[in-house]
């Protein structure tokens, strides 16, 4: 039975190797703030952190992770929503349906790890999920609001 570390919690999964990261976050720990989108990792809805990296867990197999990889949710990106992403989501009022924005927050806290003040050029680059009600103006609004505040700072 794999092990993963999904937000610092060490927890058995009861699946097979090649069960999608997703699936086993929603099924078998309960955590079910990633959304299933696509299925080929092109929406980016799923999207969690592996050791810090933005990753498409529906096409992430549990077998090809280690049980010391450190694998992060929304849920687990903060205790009560007081990420800097977070907090400039709400802020700008992002989310219209909001069924990508786990998914986006997560791509977008990544982004500000590696890039602590991106340009417009730097977000649209890496930025790759897909909103289906085109809040995209409003994304890159708020990654510089988060930016302003210091989100790398806090990472």
């Amino acid at each position: 039975m794999p092990k993963l570390n999904i937000n610092g919690r060490v927890v058995d999964v009861d699946a097979d190797d090649k069960t999608p990261l997703l699936w086993a976050l929603r099924e078998q720990a309960g955590l079910t703030g990633t959304k299933y989108g696509c299925g080929i990792a092109q929406c980016g809805a799923c999207t969690v952190h592996i050791d810090g990296a933005p990753v498409r867990s529906c096409a992430m197999p549990i077998g090809a992770l280690r049980a010391d990889q450190k694998i992060v949710t929304i849920e687990g990106l903060s205790p009560d929503a007081s990420h800097p992403v977070q907090k400039a989501w709400l802020a700008l009022d992002v989310p219209q349906c909001g069924y990508c924005q786990a998914g986006m927050i997560m791509a977008a806290a990544a982004l500000l790890k590696s890039k602590p003040r991106p340009t417009d050029a730097d977000i649209d680059a890496g930025m790759t999920n897909i909103c289906r009600c085109g809040t995209y103006n409003r994304v890159r609004a708020a990654i510089h609001l988060a930016a302003d505040g210091g989100v790398a700072r806090q990472g």
